[in-house]
């Protein structure tokens, strides 16, 4: 249960009007629980939208890092949203499951950027660097802009985890079923 209410349109206390541009912030648990306060969310909201519309790696990219991030760090509420986000993008089942197995130094189908992105996601998030050995692969497939947004994307994720975590943000009901069929592996 969370650590703070839950704001809806009509709870919101937004005397600035932060909140006025961004519609759908109230069908998610996590920014219904930012929403007490209103300009932090509006900022989270500005992330986000970079993150949607400038990002300058394919979504394949992206979500192959955030999905890291949430199984490193056993986070339901991120994992469950971003596999059914995954799967929109056009991950499959396969490569979503490739994330906990190269996690656990499984071999698994992914190509050599693949792997590295889920690495390095992997050591920002445990190591909080990306050792030079995953960077210089890194380097060889991505653009220093593409090296910069992917850096900041992991960066944004483990933030927005630790705020899951540490406000203990329930997962919606209509998303427990992708847990079930995707656990997160508690070795």
């Amino acid at each position: 249960m969370t650590r703070v209410p839950y704001v809806t349109v009509d709870t919101v206390d937004d005397p600035e009007r932060y909140l006025e541009e961004f519609n759908g912030w109230d069908r998610s648990n996590l920014l219904r629980a930012r929403a007490n306060s209103p300009a932090a969310l509006a900022a989270t909201l500005q992330q986000a939208r970079w993150i949607r519309e400038r990002f300058s790696l394919p979504a394949r990219y992206r979500e192959l890092a955030i999905l890291q991030v949430g199984y490193t760090t056993k986070t339901a509420y991120e994992w469950a949203h971003h596999v059914e986000i995954a799967q929109s993008s056009g991950l499959s089942e396969q490569d979503i499951d490739a994330v906990g197995r190269e996690a656990a130094g499984e071999r698994t189908h992914l190509d050599e950027l693949d792997r590295s992105l889920l690495r390095a996601a992997r050591e920002m998030t445990n190591e909080l660097t990306i050792q030079d050995s995953t960077f210089a692969v890194l380097a060889q497939h991505l653009s220093p802009r593409q090296l910069v947004d992917f850096v900041a994307l992991v960066a944004f994720y483990n933030g927005a985890v630790r705020l899951m975590h540490a406000l203990q943000i329930d997962l919606e009901p209509h998303l427990a079923h992708l847990l079930e069929r995707f656990p997160l592996d508690v070795r």
